[in-house]
């Protein structure tokens, strides 16, 4: 496993008592046994609410169904069992959806995440050999450059102040000859079509409780309205139109109600609160890995938006 060092002087860090601490006499507290190498208090609060809340929702040792499975092999373009005993860095692990396939098929994983996440993504994978979490930012990770065989960062790019500067902070993770994999949101004509903007304007400037507590309710009453018009597209389309409600009868018709209503909820309250939610096309997406200087780039509409991997030159 590859070991932790201080964000900011870049030093070996070493544990004692509750707390990390660097040959510069610097110290990161390990509060609930996650060393935190940032303060909680940031613009990704509402997701570590989210996670918590909503702990097992996507999880697929909780679903029984694999979409987790499938979205993590399409974005790696292989089966997962490929990454045994290969370092992987997870970027924006939430509660553990991708964690604990990674973890299951014995890739070394070092989980981090910007939020209080971490804590519903810990007690979700318990104690493994080849696992290691910390809350931190991606902009400054804890680690030494050129670290890790594979860098993933799916679903979270697009909520950075700088999508650029993100991918720059990440790519230089990688390992000459390993693999990054990340996916973005692009933009559509539904940006500007949908009252999504005017809910998000309004909600994003709340606590993130408050919120919560707003969109579980918005869903509420949206939700059954969805599922009354069911099939009848003209009417699905009309009230998508009015309706903050995000639901996957048709994408996901294998969840049971009970999950399609969680799911709900979930994705709801994360469209409407994300503090930044950055728009890119597919060619700004591949510009910017040419500008690290990536290989191999391979960019596909799918997912969230757009989905990408590429490959550090093994000579960088």
């Amino acid at each position: 496993m590859i070991e932790f060092i201080s964000p900011f002087s870049r030093t070996p860090l070493q544990r004692k008592g509750d707390s990390l601490v660097s040959q510069a006499g610097e110290r990161f507290p390990i509060i609930k046994d996650v060393p935190r190498f940032v303060d909680s208090d940031n613009y990704a609060s509402a997701f570590g609410l989210e996670w918590n809340r909503h702990r097992k929702t996507q999880l697929d040792s909780f679903t029984g169904i694999n979409l987790s499975k499938v979205r993590l092999e399409r974005c790696l373009g292989m089966p997962i069992e490929r990454l045994k005993g290969k370092t992987v860095l997870e970027v924006g692990c939430g509660a553990g959806r991708f964690t604990e396939l990674m973890v299951h098929a014995k890739a070394l994983v070092h989980s981090i995440d910007l939020s209080v996440a971490v804590e519903a993504n810990q007690e979700n994978i318990g104690t493994q050999i080849n696992y290691r979490i910390a809350q931190a930012d991606l902009r400054n990770p804890p680690f030494s450059p050129n670290s890790f065989d594979f860098v993933f960062c799916l679903g979270v790019l697009q909520h950075t102040p700088s999508t650029e500067e993100s991918i720059k902070s990440i790519y230089a993770m990688v390992k000459p000859g390993g693999i990054l994999v990340i996916d973005h949101y692009i933009w559509s004509i539904k940006q500007v079509t949908k009252l999504m903007w005017l809910y998000r304007m309004i909600l994003k400037r709340l606590s993130p409780t408050r919120s919560k507590k707003i969109t579980d309710r918005l869903v509420d009453i949206f939700f059954p309205l969805h599922k009354a018009v069911g099939e009848f597209f003209p009417a699905q389309a009309l009230l998508s139109r009015v309706s903050p409600c995000l639901v996957y009868f048709h994408y996901h018709p294998e969840l049971s109600d009970e999950l399609q209503l969680d799911w709900s909820r979930l994705d709801t309250y994360d469209q409407l609160t994300d503090y930044y939610k950055r728009l890119h096309t597919p060619s700004q997406i591949h510009r910017m890995l040419d500008s690290v200087g990536a290989d191999n780039v391979r960019i596909t509409r799918n997912g969230n938006g757009v989905e990408a991997r590429c490959q550090k030159p093994k000579t960088a």
